[in-house]
């Protein structure tokens, strides 16, 4: 082992080890996964850092939580076959769905997703990890190093922004530098 590795890893990331630890209980149903998930976490980090180290790695230690959930909830939701017994089983979900409903759930999140890709950097970052990420205001700040009050703020904006994009509430302001404007939404379109 590096012993600068080390040294770097046990001064900035385990560091963050009780912010973590709450992420990973708050986002995994499953209480007694969490020690194990904490670990692989560490790994993939360890691993990661060996070859390029991470510019912000309290960012870099969540980003990392964040992708082995989404990886375990996929493998999770793929249902072999055998599994099942009767095939007929697998045909009720997609009996319920009309393709106009898929249709349309397939057009709303295009929509939701193009206004969420629109809004400012900061602002999509702060928006993702509190509502995504469900962080509180104050985990936030602490992660990207702002005010609560600041990181109040762009979630406000955020919300605002992407509620009128996606329902049409109130044409965007194209006249503040702060704000963003939509493609398509000065037409109405989502």
């Amino acid at each position: 082992m590096d012993d600068s590795l080390d040294t770097w890893f046990k001064r900035e990331i385990l560091l963050h080890e009780a912010l973590l630890l709450r992420y990973l209980r708050r986002v995994w149903p499953r209480r007694d996964e969490v020690q194990d998930l904490r670990q692989e976490i560490y790994v993939r980090v360890y691993e990661a850092a060996r070859n390029v180290r991470p510019v912000s790695p309290r960012a870099f230690l969540l980003a990392t939580a964040r992708n082995l959930i989404t990886d375990r909830v996929r493998r999770g939701r793929v249902v072999r076959i055998e599994a099942v017994g009767d095939p007929d089983v697998l045909n009720v979900i997609v009996d319920e769905l009309s393709p106009e409903r898929r249709l349309s759930a397939w057009q709303e999140l295009k929509r939701v997703t193009r206004a969420f890709n629109q809004l400012p950097p900061r602002c999509r970052e702060i928006v993702w990890l509190k509502k995504v990420d469900d962080l509180s205001m104050q985990e936030v700040a602490d992660l990207l190093g702002l005010s609560v009050r600041t990181v109040e703020n762009q979630v406000l904006k955020g919300m605002r922004l992407l509620s009128d994009t996606v329902f049409g509430a109130h044409p965007p302001v194209a006249n503040r530098s702060s704000d963003v404007v939509m493609e398509g939404a000065e037409h109405g379109e989502p």
